[in-house]
């Protein structure tokens, strides 16, 4: 997702949940995980549901990309840094047992199970390159 040069940044988010997860499950997770970020001070939170369809009765420790919600927001004012800190918080009250994607303009970031000082200079680190500090 990029940077609309209007002030308006947009990224992809893309929920990847391990196999052992029942789609409807998957399905809740994904749409509260998007009404959560609406809620956030965002221009809009949409689900993007374009991924490959899950193999019925699929199961396994690797994790699949269960949804995606595209999130444009402020370049300014904060903004990002609270989205960021919103898909943490999520991610810890799901016991960390999913992962979550985050690209802005062709750049990756994925938070998962690294420690929170280590989640923290990586979340830093891409937060400052798509913002002006």
């Amino acid at each position: 997702m990029v940077n609309d040069g209007d002030g308006v940044l947009s990224m992809r988010l893309e929920l990847h949940a391990h196999q052992e997860l029942d789609p409807e499950h998957a399905d809740r997770l994904v749409r509260r995980l998007r009404v959560e970020l609406d809620e956030l001070d965002v221009e809009r939170a949409t689900l993007a549901i374009d991924g490959p369809p899950r193999p019925a009765g699929a199961k396994g420790a690797d994790p699949v990309t269960v949804g995606a919600v595209i999130v444009a927001l402020s370049a300014s004012g904060g903004v990002l840094t609270t989205v960021i800190g919103t898909l943490s918080d999520w991610l810890t009250r799901q016991s960390r047992r999913h992962r979550i994607s985050v690209t802005i303009d062709g750049d990756t970031i994925e938070l998962d199970r690294a420690t929170a000082e280590q989640q923290r200079a990586l979340l830093d680190a891409y937060i400052r390159r798509h913002t002006d500090g």
